[in-house]
């Protein structure tokens, strides 16, 4: 049975965010929001946990597209490698955001990771995660929770994702009603936009 915690996104209270870094730091798999659609997450340094959540999705961890949730750019470097000012100048820009960015990995990547040429980096602009990456002091990887019914994609009311998700997850944060369009996302990697998926995020900015 997954424990279902109310956090306000305007203001997240420092004990249930806390409640929840001390899931991700035993190991436990989470559904959070964001400022697109509701993520499933865990710890990026347990291997366990990433291992779980790829088994849920059915995809091997190595080949796994999984973005990581950052708190702010600053811990950037310890995933992607070297970026040039124009590239870095676009991630200013567009984060916090509703945008996923490919960019070139690092040789520090967590070991699953460690032969991936590419990572995608979100720092959505939601106060909910970003708490919990800050507080647990290193990024949480994401994948959205996809729904079976083909009109509706994405599951946006956290009481039916309770229910679904009940007996696979460690705990649902209810952060009102998500939204039904994933993250735009834009392939860095080159250097040169790429737009690999029209979502949520304007593409004006670029």
């Amino acid at each position: 049975m997954a424990t279902f915690l109310k956090i306000y996104n305007d203001n997240p209270n420092p004990k249930a965010i806390a409640q929840v870094v001390d899931v991700l730091k035993k190991g436990g798999l989470i559904i959070y929001p964001t400022d697109t659609v509701y993520g499933l997450g865990c710890d990026i340094t347990n291997i366990k946990a990433l291992e779980k959540v790829a088994r849920i999705k059915g995809v091997k961890l190595e080949k796994s597209n999984f973005s990581f949730i950052c708190h702010d750019l600053s811990n950037l470097s310890d995933y992607v490698k070297q970026i040039d000012t124009s590239v870095f100048k676009i991630l200013k820009r567009a984060l916090p955001g509703a945008y996923t960015f490919i960019l070139p990995g690092s040789k520090t990547l967590p070991n699953p990771f460690k032969k991936k040429k590419t990572v995608g980096i979100r720092v959505p602009n939601n106060n909910i995660a970003l708490e919990i990456v800050k507080q647990l002091g290193n990024p949480i990887i994401s994948t959205s929770i996809r729904d079976d019914d083909e009109v509706l994609e994405y599951t946006t009311d956290p009481e039916l994702i309770l229910e679904k998700w009940d007996n696979l997850v460690d705990m649902v944060i209810d952060g009102g009603y998500g939204d039904n369009e994933p993250s735009t996302v834009i392939d860095l990697s080159e250097g040169e936009p790429i737009v690999v998926r029209e979502g949520k995020g304007s593409l004006e900015i670029f």
